[in-house]
């Protein structure tokens, strides 16, 4: 299986860049053992996709955090994500899933997309969900932060064991605008030909090739992107603390142990009596 992997491309003679990636392994890792219905996978492979494509468009080192929430079955939905293609997600359903579409799965709500960088002030940017699409309010976020013309393209494959997601990505460059408004649209209509097997099976060239290979699309080196939960006992003692050492003992001597489970990974952290009282101690 190759890798989880995210390319950057530009063009000789356009004013316009672009990215694809393509996940397997990672999303896998991400619904493994939550028994999501299948458009909740649909929807999170969307998002881990969105989210690995705006992490590298943004240019930061730091966090990133790319949320949908709302009134409908699926309360919340959020994935996270660094500068260096780290991943983790969720989603939390408060109802029955009777659709796939994403007003049919988040109701009335709005994206959230949260940035904390290493060095300077953390920033949010809300987005109400009024598209059809996850991908048509992405472009709707760009249009309103950036001022730049974006085209996204997704494709998932949910209904086997074996979840796949990737996604290609359009930016004019904020050079000549009217030429590269033209060198975009050339390229739009290029990018409307791609079908959902070419994202999902073909490598990243081949892909390229068959879509642009008048246009001589130059790829950058790749990046991996890998599932990484981020949790562990130290955080977990840590969480702990906060409670107190009264309250977990009296949760111990009621269930004979403390048992903190991470959302993410599913992960037990497993506390006894013993434990809570060398955590104090």
């Amino acid at each position: 299986m190759q890798p989880d992997l995210l390319h950057r491309y530009i063009f000789d003679e356009l004013d316009v860049r672009g990215e694809l990636v393509q996940i397997s392994q990672t999303f896998n890792d991400i619904v493994a053992g939550h028994d999501y219905p299948e458009p909740v996978k649909h929807l999170l492979g969307e998002l881990l996709v969105a989210t690995s494509l705006l992490t590298a468009t943004l240019k930061f080192e730091g966090d990133i955090a790319v949320q949908l929430q709302g009134d409908g079955p699926v309360k919340y939905a959020v994935i996270n994500g660094d500068h260096q293609q780290n991943m983790r997600g969720i989603a939390r359903m408060q109802s029955e899933v009777t659709g796939s579409r994403i007003s049919d799965l988040i109701g009335h709500g709005h994206m959230v997309i949260t940035i904390t960088p290493v060095k300077g002030e953390r920033y949010q940017g809300i987005v109400p969900l009024t598209k059809e699409t996850l991908a048509e309010c992405i472009e709707d976020y760009f249009t309103q932060s950036e001022q730049l013309t974006t085209r996204l393209w997704f494709a998932t494959q949910t209904a086997t064991d074996n979840v796949k997601a990737a996604g290609l990505f359009l930016q004019v460059l904020p050079v000549n605008k009217e030429k590269s408004q033209q060198d975009f649209t050339h390229l739009e209509a290029l990018s409307h030909t791609v079908k959902d097997e070419e994202l999902l099976e073909l490598d990243a060239q081949t892909v390229l090739t068959r879509l642009y290979h008048e246009d001589n699309p130059q790829l950058f080196e790749p990046q991996e992107i890998n599932f990484v939960c981020g949790c562990s006992r130290d955080k977990t003692i840590a969480a702990l603390v906060n409670v107190g050492q009264e309250a977990l003992l009296e949760d111990v001597q009621a269930q004979g142990e403390v048992v903190i489970s991470c959302h993410y990974c599913l992960t037990d952290y497993r506390f006894n009596e013993q434990d809570i009282r060398n955590i104090f101690n």
